[in-house]
């Protein structure tokens, strides 16, 4: 089949319009992190999430879930860390990847805000309505999509919150 062109431009300005969109979604996204006190990196994940159990805190398992990830800006690899108690689908006793985290595959983009530590980023997940601050920023953790436009955090459930007292 033959592809018809509106416009000898039509391309061009469809390629430059996606552009616009993603760098502007991606900007919001940085300027957001920074008011909500965290650090913001994107990048594209390696490989699927792995499950890691954790401590227990009041009866409840503070497991995590690992991505490793390729930074956008420096190509370097980062282990991020995820608090498998803020996905959605996290059930306590549950030695596996929640949901919506388990969706997350090799090649996908996510944009996340949390704090940076050697080798990768943690806490990238909702405060629990703290006044946000550098050892407690409101992160998240968001699928990038094809055209640039970022998804919900997935990182969002305040279901276990009361496991710590607010500040």
């Amino acid at each position: 089949m033959t592809r018809t062109r509106l416009a000898p431009s039509f391309d061009v300005l469809l390629l430059a319009a996606a552009f616009a969109c993603s760098g502007s979604a991606r900007a919001d996204d940085a300027s957001d992190c920074a008011a909500a006190a965290g650090s913001y990196l994107t990048g594209v994940v390696q490989g699927a999430p792995t499950f890691a159990s954790g401590s227990r805190l009041h009866g409840i398992e503070l497991s995590h879930t690992h991505v490793k990830l390729t930074g956008d800006a420096d190509g370097k690899t980062y282990d991020i860390a995820i608090d498998d108690v803020f996905a959605s689908g996290y059930r306590p006793r549950q030695e596996a990847v929640p949901a919506p985290l388990d969706q997350i595959h090799a090649g996908d983009h996510l944009s996340l805000c949390g704090i940076p530590y050697s080798g990768g980023m943690h806490w990238v997940h909702d405060n629990c309505g703290d006044t946000p601050s550098s050892r407690d920023p409101d992160g998240w953790l968001k699928q990038i999509a094809a055209d640039g436009t970022t998804g919900p955090n997935l990182e969002s459930s305040t279901k276990y919150c009361y496991l710590w007292p607010r500040k």
